[in-house]
């Protein structure tokens, strides 16, 4: 990628869009610290991710970055309040309160009486509403999500979207990757690339949060 440099304010959702192959999903692994990129800054949640350990950035990215990947990336030895309480205990937290906090994360995405069922016994619609609990959970500051609707039906992926939409209204920076024009329309900026390089930036919505 070259050339890439843009802002994503709290309370503002982006959607990132392009043709396969124009560096869509490298960009959100950049942004949420799992690639370091070969040149170039990159700071989220006040933090310059190029100048960070490995470990600082293992920290740093647990407490400040929810990711939701395109497949779900649940564990699945590990019922749904477990791998939402999971983060949460890493940081510190007493199970009973990550518990307690995880519970409560997935009844706010609708699957709240899914907390005890592992991964194989949930849909695939399911598993992305509690990978999405999982994300949102401790307060975050920062939503990255890769195609979180490309695999669910439209009654279901509305929900998923008006929970990520709350979240960034609550004061979270969102970044959505995404080939969906109606999901896209759902965020107050585009961004489009094009083999590695941005291509166009898209009109903020009236009402943008800055």
């Amino acid at each position: 990628m070259e050339d890439v440099g843009f802002d994503v304010h709290r309370g503002e959702l982006v959607a990132v869009m392009g043709p396969s192959g124009s560096g869509k999903s490298t960009l959100l692994l950049v942004v949420g610290g799992l690639e370091r990129p070969d040149a170039g800054s990159v700071t989220v949640a006040g933090a310059e991710l190029a100048g960070l350990s490995e470990e600082a950035l293992y920290r740093h990215r647990r407490q400040h970055i929810g990711f939701v990947f395109q497949n779900y990336n649940l564990i699945r030895t590990l019922t749904a309040v477990e791998n939402v309480a999971l983060p949460a205990e890493l940081n510190g937290m007493s199970y009973r309160k990550a518990v307690s906090e995880a519970e409560e994360a997935l009844r706010a995405v609708g699957v709240g009486d899914l907390a005890r069922r592992f991964p194989d016994q949930m849909s695939g619609g399911q598993q992305q509403r509690v990978a999405l609990a999982r994300a949102l959970g401790g307060g975050r500051r920062v939503l990255l999500a890769d195609e979180p609707t490309g695999a669910l039906d439209s009654h279901t992926a509305s929900g998923v979207l008006d929970v990520m939409a709350r979240r960034v209204a609550d004061g979270a920076a969102g970044i959505v990757v995404t080939h969906d024009p109606s999901v896209a329309a759902r965020a107050h900026r585009t961004i489009h690339l094009r083999d590695g390089r941005i291509e166009h930036i898209g009109v903020a919505r009236a009402g943008t949060v800055r």
